[in-house]
């Protein structure tokens, strides 16, 4: 019966209020200082800077208090100039908060230089489909006389001898060499 009495006493009764006030008020602030440390209602509208060198994308992102960071760089792509925003994250248009960092992709200062396969004594019929996938160009076909009729003999950049494992730029065009079947 001693625990029924104190529950409808006047003093629990001040204590569970007290308590109640105490919680609201620690809530009341709580709210208040997340609102103020997450700067709830500042966002600023992230520029496009597609084409736009690294230079001057971290300039103006810097003037807009945002920070640029450079994520990755990808496969050189011939519509943007050498060393210029490709992509970047988050997008064009979307609301970010002051000291936000944009991630950006960079295109490449030109194409990376690749290993020509070794396609001599191989048919065309076999030398261009794998040149060509690696992302060479296949230029003019030379004949020479020799036994091997469409047999590569061998290869050329830019009329210099072409020797396999070269390193050449992806798209260069490669010349190829093939014995004309007679003999």
């Amino acid at each position: 019966m001693g625990l029924l009495r104190f529950i409808f006493s006047k003093t629990f009764g001040y204590q569970l209020l007290l308590a109640f006030v105490s919680l609201g008020v620690l809530i009341f602030l709580a709210l208040k200082w997340l609102n103020f440390t997450t700067r709830h209602d500042e966002r600023i509208q992230v520029p496009n800077l597609e084409k736009f060198s690294f230079d001057k994308s971290k300039h103006f992102l810097e003037e807009l208090s945002l920070e640029a960071k450079v994520q990755d760089s990808a496969n050189f792509n011939p519509d943007f100039p050498p060393l210029s925003v490709i992509e970047q994250s988050p997008k064009a248009g979307s609301f970010v908060k002051q000291d936000r960092k944009i991630y950006l992709v960079l295109n490449p200062s030109g194409y990376r230089k690749i290993g020509v396969p070794n396609v001599v004594q191989k048919t065309m019929r076999q030398a261009e489909p794998t040149l060509r996938a690696l992302g060479f160009k296949v230029g003019k076909t030379i004949y020479r006389p020799n036994i091997a009729k469409n047999v590569v003999l061998e290869l050329q950049y830019k009329g210099q001898f072409l020797a396999p494992n070269s390193l050449l730029m992806k798209t260069s065009t490669i010349d190829l060499v093939v014995g004309d079947g007679s003999m």
